[in-house]
């Protein structure tokens, strides 16, 4: 059974994630459920609170994108398709010193069909625990950097549309209103 990812307007979407402590199966289980739901939507990063759940716990798969970006994790530089796709928890982000800060156009699968521009620094440092507790330093920029800054907004309670440039959100306000209506009415049925 796939997992239903929440739509703007709920609550749970601007909660703060509680930090992972327990790494066990149903650690395991949950990150392998938000992956299947994340596929399923055609998405490449996927947060727990996007499943209604207020953890530092985030999905990411990039095997599909163009690789229009670099990778070190753990000081090498491994296939891709060794370490993905890949659950991050607890993740803490450093934004690398000189960095330029890019432009791009960026989308979420709790805002369907809304994207706008968001500008973010293009060069990160994250570090994490897998989903069996094992920690990890992983460098990267372009679209890995952006989709896993993204992602850890998520489980700061933060929403893209929070850092769109002013004139995309302007071109958006009417479709996340309107989207915000239709979560609304669908809770209450």
């Amino acid at each position: 059974m796939s997992l239903r990812i929440v739509h703007y307007n709920e609550p749970v979407l601007h909660a703060k994630g509680e930090k992972v402590t327990a790494f066990d199966p149903a650690l395991t289980r949950l990150a392998n459920e938000m992956l299947e739901a994340m596929h399923a939507a055609g998405g490449i990063g996927l947060a727990a609170q996007q499943i209604g759940r207020a953890i530092q716990l985030c999905v990411v798969d990039l095997r599909e994108s163009d690789a229009d970006f670099s990778w070190e994790l753990d000081g090498a530089r491994p296939p891709m398709d060794l370490f993905m796709p890949m659950a991050l928890a607890n993740p803490q982000i450093t934004v690398t010193p000189g960095t330029e800060r890019t432009l791009y156009e960026e989308g979420c699968l709790s805002f369907p069909k809304i994207r706008g521009d968001v500008e973010r620094p293009d060069e990160i440092t994250v570090k994490f625990h897998d989903e069996r507790g094992v920690p990890h330093v992983l460098k990267c920029d372009g679209l890995f950097s952006r989709c896993i800054q993204h992602e850890v907004d998520h489980l700061n309670g933060i929403l893209f549309i929070e850092r769109m440039e002013k004139k995309s959100r302007a071109a958006v306000n009417e479709a996340v209103k309107t989207l915000g209506k239709e979560t609304k009415a669908a809770a209450k049925k």
